[in-house]
């Protein structure tokens, strides 16, 4: 009995043994923050032909207002920005897997994408708006009636479209691209008779390549842009906060903003 009793206080102290190890690794909790300076670098997803957030320059360069974001807000956690060009439609699934760290890049904070991923403070407000070639017979939202619609695959653009069912009931076709920039440029051929875009985009790319379009006075809702982020990174995303929140009082990322849009538009 005495042995016995010596073999059960044994097999005791084994399982609180185990239970103390999973405690300690339970009390770490998240380390998020510390992997990625473990790391040394951010692997930002993003789509390169969103100008003027993101997107590939005449010298083969990739520039824009995203890309000066992160880079800085990167350099204060002490950390490189690695920019990683992905597919748009599969950017929430690279996330998740891992393959990305964030997704930064004019991305529009939404209740479904709240679903599956995490979101730092809002940074820019924007609109959806409706891209139209000068002359078009499509002056409101109504006389989208019977009209073939552009917009990029997966994106607020596309949502913003289906969620208004006065309009997604009325159009012939919602044609979805890769990208926006494909969108725009069969608008020009005539393919589609409007694309509904990112208003920050539509602007832009109208100042730039001086395209004979205008923008309808009538959107299909604001919204936000966020660093889209895994919810499990905690800690990384109140650091990324922390030093985005930084960035605006002390004036860089209206330095920032004014470079790429002529005025500070960041929120606060």
């Amino acid at each position: 009995m005495k042995k016995l009793g010596i073999l059960l206080l044994v097999v005791v102290m084994a399982v609180v043994g185990l239970t103390g190890c999973g405690s300690a690794k339970e009390d770490k909790g998240d380390v998020s923050l510390e992997t990625i300076k473990e790391k040394g670098e951010v692997v930002i997803g993003l789509d390169d032909s969103f100008p003027p957030m993101g997107y590939v320059d005449e010298n083969g360069e990739l520039v824009g207002f995203d890309i000066d974001l992160a880079k800085e807000a990167c350099s204060r956690l002490g950390v490189e920005a690695v920019f990683k060009p992905t597919e748009w439609d599969g950017i929430v699934l690279a996330l998740n897997n891992g393959e990305i760290d964030v997704v930064w890049n004019g991305m529009t904070i939404t209740e479904e994408r709240l679903e599956k991923i995490a979101f730092s403070k809002p940074y820019i407000a924007n609109t959806q708006s409706v891209i139209v070639k000068k002359g078009s017979d499509v002056k409101t939202l109504k006389d989208l009636e019977g009209k073939i619609v552009g917009t990029q695959l997966e994106s607020s653009g596309a949502l913003a479209v289906r969620n208004n069912e006065e309009v997604s009931a009325s159009i012939k076709e919602l044609k979805e691209y890769s990208n926006n920039v494909e969108a725009l440029m069969d608008l020009e051929i005539g393919r589609v008779d409007a694309v509904v875009v990112d208003e920050i985009l539509g602007r832009y790319y109208i100042q730039q390549n001086d395209k004979d379009f205008e923008v309808l006075a009538e959107d299909l809702g604001a919204e936000n842009y966020g660093v889209g982020i895994r919810k499990e990174d905690v800690s990384f995303r109140e650091a990324l906060d922390k030093v985005l929140d930084e960035m605006k009082e002390d004036g860089t990322a209206k330095e920032i903003s004014e470079k790429w849009f002529q005025e500070d538009i960041m929120l606060r």
